[in-house]
């Protein structure tokens, strides 16, 4: 080992995935991204689901904001309370995460946790965005995701709970509160 540091960025790497990587690289933010694809927008539900120190979603949602991936927006005003809406820019994401969940499924042993269909006709959309049914490309959102056999059919957190039924991608995730226990 030479003693070099790790750096913090990619500043000598002429690539345009190290570009990528400075602004979607660190550990959770991918995470937070496909959380808001799939409909979260409020921070204790994405502190909830993803399980995530609160310092460090602070720090990747103050992040995504400042890039134009997130977008925040006052939903209350006493207490002042804001969401996190996905902009344009983060939805571009959307292809990117639905490679890594493919890879996942066939490298990984994630077996299949969720699929995504064609809002319109119902069928597969494939690993390059594609209607496996009509052939049409299909943009995030017209893609439902559903939930697959293998998920825990009881989750504790109300995020988990409500990504038990199907929905659309990018509507908002509505959340109910936990059952009461007898």
């Amino acid at each position: 080992m030479d003693g070099m540091a790790l750096g913090k960025d990619y500043a000598t790497q002429e690539c345009s995935i190290a570009r990528a990587l400075e602004v979607v690289g660190e550990r959770w933010t991918l995470l937070v991204v496909r959380d808001a694809i799939y409909g979260v927008r409020r921070y204790n539900d994405f502190l909830v689901h993803l399980g995530i120190p609160r310092a460090v979603l602070s720090d990747r949602l103050r992040t995504l904001t400042e890039q134009g991936i997130l977008e925040k927006r006052r939903y209350q005003e006493t207490p002042p309370r804001d969401e996190y809406v996905i902009t344009e820019r983060g939805t571009a994401l959307w292809p990117a995460l639905r490679a890594l969940s493919q890879w996942g499924r066939e490298h990984a042993d994630a077996g299949r946790l969720r699929s995504f269909r064609h809002a319109d006709c119902g069928g597969d959309v494939g690993p390059y965005g594609t209607c496996a049914d009509c052939g049409t490309p299909v943009p995030v959102a017209d893609v439902v995701m559903v939930p697959g056999p293998e998920l825990d059919t009881a989750p504790e957190d109300p995020v988990s709970r409500a990504l038990l039924r199907p929905k659309r991608l990018l509507e908002p995730l509505e959340t109910e509160p936990a059952p009461l226990a007898d």
